[in-house]
Order: C-alpha cells, then sequence, then structure tokens
C-alpha cells in the first residue's frame, strides 16, 4: 500500500533534500579542521541526511503504522540535527550567523514533521 500525501507533505521531500545538501556541505566546510569541529560534523551529518532518507522511505510505508514510525524516526532525527547546530554555536565552532539560516529551516522542518506525524497518528488514514 503505497500512500499519498498532501501536496504540503509532499513538499517535504523536497525540502528534506534540501535541507541535506546544505548540512552536507556544512560539514565538508567542518571536515578540514580537526578535533572537535570534525567529531560534531560527523554527528551533524547522520542525523541530518537522515531526515530526508525517512521521509523517503515513509513515502512507501505498508500502514499507517508504519508511515508514522519512519515519520517519527524523521522527527526525532530533525530535533538530533537542531541539537547538533545549537552545539556547534553554544561552543563557539561556528558563529550563530552562519548557521541562521540552517537552524531556522530545521525548526520548521520539526514543526511541519511533528504535525505530519499527529494528524497521522490521530486520523490513522494513509
Amino acid at each position: 500500500m503505497v500512500f499519498l500525501i498532501s501536496v504540503m507533505e509532499k513538499d517535504i521531500c523536497e525540502r528534506t533534500l534540501q535541507l541535506a545538501i546544505r548540512i552536507v556541505k556544512l560539514c565538508q566546510h567542518l571536515d578540514r579542521y580537526p578535533g572537535v569541529a570534525r567529531t560534531l560534523s560527523h554527528q551533524l551529518v547522520r542525523s541530518g541526511t537522515s531526515i530526508g532518507a525517512n521521509v523517503e522511505e515513509a513515502q512507501a510505508a505498508q500502514s499507517t503504522a508504519d508511515f508514522v514510525s519512519k515519520m517519527s524516526i524523521a522527527l526525532k532525527e530533525a530535533r538530533e540535527t537542531r541539537y547538533w547546530l545549537k552545539l556547534l554555536v553554544a561552543t563557539e565552532v561556528l558563529p550563530e550567523t552562519r548557521l541562521l539560516g540552517l537552524q531556522s529551516e530545521t525548526e520548521e522542518m520539526t514543526r511541519i514533521l511533528g504535525a505530519i506525524v499527529s494528524k497521522k497518528r490521530s486520523s490513522g488514514a494513509p
């Protein structure tokens, strides 16, 4: 059973891809530096690219529960990504001004994914 999603939710596939691309580029920059920057980069690239991968997997979910599960994982990864971005700023690895756009998109992605999960859980409909 393939889950059809609304136009707003369909946009999430492209947005998570674009977010992942931005994260990869940031991590490529961070990987040029030894130590903490590189370590945080590895954590960030895992969580930041996993968001979109799980959203894509959710599109082929076999049930509402499967869809909700995959989207919930995407939500958790978005929250983790938000954490790593905050940590990069808090530890002054990067200035906040450099990450504002990425933090904003991650925050919005977290809200959107949360709304999708909540809506599907309450409706139970594909």
